[in-house]
């Protein structure tokens, strides 16, 4: 799906209407681009307002890449904790290759 959007095919607003997802601009602590959580269904991302649009833009793919790569559905959240940088780093890897 976000190859179709990468390409143009599709819009944004299709990609978050077809995983079910809103998006929410706030003001985060520095560092922290952006993040995304499954609650009742609904898969939420938050972005930085603070960012830039061009990174603002790059973080919602990445948070993307999570929801299509279904890491938000780990079974067991304690072990989650232990891998986070692992879904960081698989997340901008899949962004990456999509790019190319």
């Amino acid at each position: 799906m976000l190859k179709e959007l990468l390409e143009g095919e599709i819009s944004q607003k299709e990609v978050l209407n077809y995983y079910n997802a809103n998006v929410t601009y706030l003001p985060l602590m520095e560092g922290v681009n952006g993040l995304v959580f499954n609650y009742k269904d609904i898969n939420n991302i938050i972005i930085n307002k603070n960012l830039s649009y061009y990174k603002r833009r790059k973080t919602l793919l990445h948070e993307l890449a999570h929801i299509e790569l279904n890491q938000l559905c780990q079974r067991d959240k304690d072990l989650f904790a232990f891998h986070i940088q692992e879904y960081e780093d698989e997340a901008d890897r899949y962004i990456k290759y999509l790019l190319n």
